[in-house]
């Protein structure tokens, strides 16, 4: 077995990269390229060169309203703002770029990127499955908080005290 090399970044760091556009978990290209060592413009020519790669759902260019949200996450051009939109790449389209950048590194950080998404994945499932047994328990202290008030109700009209009846004369009673 090969000695593990040490990462050049951690998968938590990757994860906090990671964000949610179009209801997918997306890497921005230029966040990639920062963690491949490359310029944006590289891995995108890169990527151009293999667009039959790249299908729609594992990559995607950003519309403005999506740039303009994510400004600050976003690195811009040397004259002040974003020439072309900006690509995002799904998890898919992440390792995809594994077979179009070659090199050590990208291989290395690859590894990392992939390990960051599985690991949001079993983060996402273990919230998923806590939230449906707190649901579930939820429902039983609902049903058991009614057995128990109604517990309570009988047991206060047992304890309340019964008034005495008005008592009736016994005997012969007479009109007068």
């Amino acid at each position: 077995m090969a000695p593990r090399t040490r990462a050049l970044i951690t998968t938590s760091q990757i994860e906090g990269s990671i964000l949610l556009l179009r209801g997918q978990k997306v890497l921005p290209g230029s966040t990639l390229a920062d963690l491949y060592g490359v310029q944006t413009k590289v891995l995108m020519q890169a990527v151009q060169r293999n667009r039959a790669r790249f299908p729609d759902d594992f990559m995607f260019q950003l519309n403005i309203h999506e740039v303009t949200n994510l400004k600050p996450q976003i690195v811009t051009s040397s004259w002040g703002g974003v020439r072309k939109l900006p690509y995002a790449f799904t998890e898919q389209g992440v390792a995809m770029l594994s077979s179009v950048l070659n090199s050590p590194r990208a291989i290395r950080i690859n590894i990392e990127i992939m390990r960051a998404f599985v690991r949001l994945r079993e983060m996402v499932s273990t919230s998923k499955a806590l939230s449906g047994k707190l649901d579930e328990l939820e429902r039983k202290v609902a049903t058991h908080d009614k057995a128990i008030a109604g517990l309570f109700t009988a047991i206060r009209e047992l304890a309340t005290p019964i008034p005495p009846k008005p008592s009736r004369r016994i005997g012969f009673v007479t009109d007068d």
